[in-house]
């Protein structure tokens, strides 16, 4: 093992709480302890969750490889202290303001006071709305302030841009910004320890280049060469994602790469079961249904689907709504020398089909339709959803840089909506082949219908469920389903859904090909709504009891190991 040298206990930034007040006080404000939120509105808020016990059987593990795994739990907790400053700033100082039980879980559900099911709104007395920049910039910043301070850097604006940096303020108001691992240097420092005694134990050797590499990595912001190294491991049994990854609570900008981390237990015969569809996606890329200037890149071919339980979630990965399914990594450079890998948390997907999208059916799917919401076809969904991540295209045709650069804050959402109805058409495809012979094809059109319902109720926060939003309006304006009035269940049309699939497929590729970020916007802003009736219903499976997300039990005590 190559020895890495980390740097002593360094001056964390943290910064003060975020506008608290609607009064626009101080940044230090936090909530009068006396001034709590109803208690049944709290209970009813934590009630939207059903808990579940995060764990797999480790009996195939070698001896080390389960010493690894409280090693890498232990990793994750620095990226729960610093998602915390992220999304809001001092955990301490709002914590220690309030004495309820209910709403200290609540907040802990959401990592402040916000909820991110119910579009950020506050559910504490005297907070104000959430900024869209959350804490990883000044929370009185503009869009406008900041291109004008990045046409203006001296470097282009590389640093503001910057996925691994915070923005602040300067003693004179100019906006300036801290690297991730100065600001977070301490809980990189522990990260990056526990990353290198789990790398000791590892059995293999890509697992252990991994570990260090990503430990090194977070010594100063530089991910790629561990990327690299993530997608040559082939035969780990035990995997481990961490760092700064995804941008989604940046929505001011959509640049932000928030922390977070997951323990992973791979699922070696589901893998290999889907092993053998990696070989389709050039052909699924040549055929997507747009011109051929917005499909001529060529993603790498070292890609790879595996399934696997997970053991642990930690920072944006945990807050609301949980992750289903990763495809990884984000950077683009990374992507078109190697592909991604697509990562089906196969124990959480579970859970959330037999707690949400059953129950979520029985209420809301034609009762003739209801046999067509099934496992295999949720699962499979998904896995396309990811896949189609990594298909499409990465950088504008007009020379405006990549698309995330583009699209900015609506990057997210739109890239969320291009993988779910790209991952819907390439299922399409791969029956129309032959390629797929298990199931029905009908399954996977009607368990995606249901599938909208289920993120629509994250709500407009989430990239997530805004492009649900938008896919349900444009579904429906052309007639890809029907609701019964009289039943209030809603009917798959299956060729006219066909179509809007690829009519929406085609117009999200043109949007991102060209960089439109007044087209996205438009789009977003237009479908991205919920109506009243679509409300009326979903407030239905409210009353009905049905949750609209998970928690977890987890750690070591989950699996039995105490702690």
């Amino acid at each position: 093992m190559n020895a890495i040298r980390l740097p002593g206990r360094l001056r964390i930034l943290v910064a003060l709480p975020l506008l608290l007040s609607v009064d626009a006080c101080g940044e230090g404000d936090v909530p009068d302890p006396a001034l709590t939120a109803a208690s049944s509105d709290i209970e009813t808020r934590i009630a939207r969750y059903a808990t579940v016990r995060l764990t797999t059987d480790l009996t195939a593990l070698s001896d080390d490889e389960r010493a690894m795994i409280p090693l890498l739990m232990e990793a994750m907790a620095p990226m729960d202290e610093v998602f915390w400053v992220q999304a809001f700033g001092s955990r301490e100082a709002l914590m220690g303001s309030i004495s309820d039980a209910a709403t200290r879980r609540l907040v802990e559900i959401n990592y402040g006071p916000w909820d991110r099911l119910a579009g950020d709104a506050p559910f504490l007395p005297n907070v104000g709305p959430k900024p869209p920049g959350a804490n990883l910039y000044p929370p009185d910043i503009t869009a406008e302030e900041f291109e004008a301070a990045v046409a203006e850097a001296a470097d282009g604006g590389e640093a503001l841009r910057s996925l691994y940096t915070l923005v602040r303020r300067d003693t004179d108001g100019s906006l300036t910004t801290v690297p991730y691992h100065q600001a977070f240097a301490e809980q990189h420092r522990r990260t990056a320890e526990l990353l290198l005694e789990a790398a000791s134990l590892a059995p293999q050797a890509s697992l252990e280049k991994y570990l260090e590499l990503r430990a090194r990595a977070f010594m100063d912001d530089e991910y790629r060469e561990s990327d690299m190294a993530w997608l040559d491991m082939k035969d780990n049994r035990l995997d481990v994602v961490i760092g700064p990854i995804e941008v989604y609570e940046d929505q001011l900008n959509g640049y932000k790469a928030a922390h977070e981390g997951y323990v992973l237990v791979k699922d070696m015969e589901w893998s290999e079961r889907l092993a053998r569809f990696a070989q389709f996606l050039p052909a699924l890329q040549e055929g997507l249904p747009a011109p051929d200037a917005y499909k001529q890149e060529r993603p790498g071919t070292n890609a790879e689907l595996n399934a696997y339980d997970v053991l642990y979630y930690a920072g944006h990965a945990n807050a609301g709504s949980k992750t289903i399914a990763i495809n990884l990594p984000n950077d683009e450079t990374v992507q078109l020398a190697k592909g991604t890998r697509r990562l089906q948390l196969k124990n959480a997907m579970r859970a959330k089909f037999d707690e949400i999208l059953v129950p979520l059916a029985e209420v809301l799917i034609a009762p003739d339709q209801r046999p067509h919401v099934t496992f295999d076809a949720f699962f499979g969904n998904t896995m396309f959803h990811e896949v189609a991540h990594g298909l499409g295209i990465k950088n504008t045709i007009n020379d405006r840089g990549t698309v995330r650069e583009a699209l900015r804050e609506h990057y997210s959402p739109m890239e969320e909506g291009k993988a779910d109805v790209l991952g819907l058409y390439m299922v399409t495809q791969l029956f129309d082949q032959g390629q797929m012979t298990g199931g029905d094809l009908r399954d996977n059109y009607v368990t995606f219908m249901a599938s909208i319902f289920r993120s629509v109720r994250f709500g407009a926060s989430s990239a997530h469920g805004r492009a649900n939003m938008v896919r349900f309006n444009f579904f429906q304006e052309r007639g890809a389903f029907v609701r019964d009035a009289a039943t209030g269940t809603y009917r798959v049309d299956f060729d006219r859904l066909r179509g809007a699939m690829e009519e929406l497929s085609e117009l999200i590729l043109t949007l991102q090909g060209d960089g439109d970020h007044q087209g996205a916007g438009t789009l977003l802003s237009e479908q991205g709504r919920i109506g009243p009736e679509l409300q009326a219903d979903l407030d239905r499976l409210a009353e009905a009891g049905i949750p609209v997300d998970i928690v977890f039990e987890q750690g070591m005590s989950a699996l039995g190991g105490g702690g």
